[in-house]
């Protein structure tokens, strides 16, 4: 990507407008120069000249001539989404997502499978390089690798890509998730929890696109909420905002993977629904669950939901139990926060109608008048990939960032600057 103002050096002022007219046009809101002014703010000339460097760079393309305002028609611009391609993975603790997009977030070909976190990042990532270069091959050819994006089931760092003390990820605090992928990568690497990447995803390009204050809860194994506030993903200061799992909710009894007693995430997970319901079918109490141990040997989640979907009484109970302490954390966050939306996401989430109600129902009940007014709750469509979604955005959007823009695109392009991170 090699342009004529390559050997130009912008600086200053001049980077802050350049994103600014790549965000307008990115964005959607401005398509013809005019537009970038208006939207923007900035001077005609200033919009022509950085309008000009972008389209040199490849970031912008010019296509068919606009609705004419009394003049000569203008030409439209776009973002050039076919410019580059990045490489996305949404690691859960029983499955993995790997995907390839374009420069929109777009998914061009995605790959899921089961998957154990607790096997360590070793395997784990080893396996998820394995698949993004099946589909780097699959797809040979395309725009060069621009960036890496990687979401992680747990608390992590954003500014090194660690995770931090994840509960539910044995072997993985601590570990360079970065390094491991720019060793086998020439590109720059981001890391993020997981349910930080859904709730971005939504956000752009789901059910959260009309809201700029939105809750999204993942629940799972384990539990998470990632959030959006005036627009922008939340992480706080560090990177730990939303991990609403491992507030004490519970009784002293129930003791929780990340050393303290009583967390969300011990009484209402993923986890704890298939160690009561284990417990319920072992027992004999639930015919249906007693079953599936005879079958099986075991009973996860899944298998508590569908023996509540068949009417089972006992499982149906534990489905409501982790519906009312997951509302009633939630009730927490609308009242501290107080969203337009929260979003449901999850294996235990997906349970049903049901869950949903009582969900909504306790938040409602939980929560200031005020804050539940204009309020939404709904269930995060199944399969739609968010996570993965959100990981493209998050590497597109450090990519196009004023202070990493500048760094690469004199270079033309941020392929091999694993440096950018």
């Amino acid at each position: 990507m090699t342009t004529k103002n390559s050997n130009v050096a912008l600086v200053g002022e001049q980077i802050g407008s350049l994103v600014a007219v790549l965000n307008a046009v990115r964005s959607g809101q401005a398509l013809t120069r005019p537009e970038v002014v208006r939207v923007t703010g900035l001077g005609r000339n200033v919009v022509s000249q950085r309008v000009e460097y972008l389209l040199d760079s490849g970031l912008l393309e010019e296509g068919p001539t606009g609705p004419s305002q009394g003049g000569r028609a203008p030409r439209q611009l776009a973002f050039k989404a076919t410019a580059g391609q990045v490489l996305v993975a949404e690691l859960g603790a029983t499955s993995l997502g790997v995907a390839l997009t374009d420069l929109d977030g777009r998914i061009v070909s995605a790959v899921e499978e089961p998957s154990d976190i607790n096997n360590g990042p070793e395997v784990i990532l080893k396996r998820v390089a394995q698949l993004f270069n099946e589909l780097l091959k699959s797809h040979d050819g395309s725009p060069r690798l621009w960036g890496i994006g990687i979401g992680l089931p747990g608390p992590v760092e954003f500014a090194t890509g660690k995770p931090v003390v994840p509960p539910i990820m044995p072997g993985w605090d601590g570990y360079d998730v970065r390094a491991f992928f720019q060793g086998n990568f020439s590109a720059p690497v981001w890391a993020d929890n997981e349910v930080n990447l859904m709730a971005l995803g939504e956000f752009r390009d789901g059910l959260g696109q009309n809201h700029s204050e939105i809750v999204y809860v993942k629940v799972g194994t384990g539990i998470g909420a990632g959030l959006i506030s005036q627009g922008r993903l939340h992480r706080g200061a560090l990177g730990s905002a939303g991990d609403i799992g491992h507030i004490r909710l519970g009784p002293d009894s129930v003791a929780c993977r990340c050393g303290k007693r009583g967390c969300l995430e011990a009484v209402a997970g993923g986890a704890a629904i298939a160690r009561q319901g284990e417990a319920l079918g072992k027992s004999g109490k639930s015919r249906l669950l007693a079953t599936t141990v005879a079958d099986h040997g075991s009973v996860n989640a899944r298998d508590v939901a569908d023996a509540a979907r068949r009417g089972d009484a006992d499982a149906t109970d534990l489905l409501l139990y982790s519906a009312r302490e997951v509302g009633e954390a939630i009730s927490l966050l609308v009242n501290i926060f107080n969203p337009s939306l929260v979003l449901i996401g999850g294996g235990v989430a997906d349970s049903g109608d049901l869950y949903l109600a009582e969900v909504r129902k306790t938040v409602l009940g939980s929560s200031l008048p005020l804050a539940t007014r204009n309020l939404s709750i709904m269930a995060s469509p199944t399969g739609d990939q968010s996570g993965l979604r959100g990981a493209a955005f998050m590497v597109i959007d450090q990519l196009l960032s004023g202070h990493l823009l500048e760094r690469w695109i004199q270079s033309g392009t941020p392929s091999g600057r694993t440096d950018l991170t």
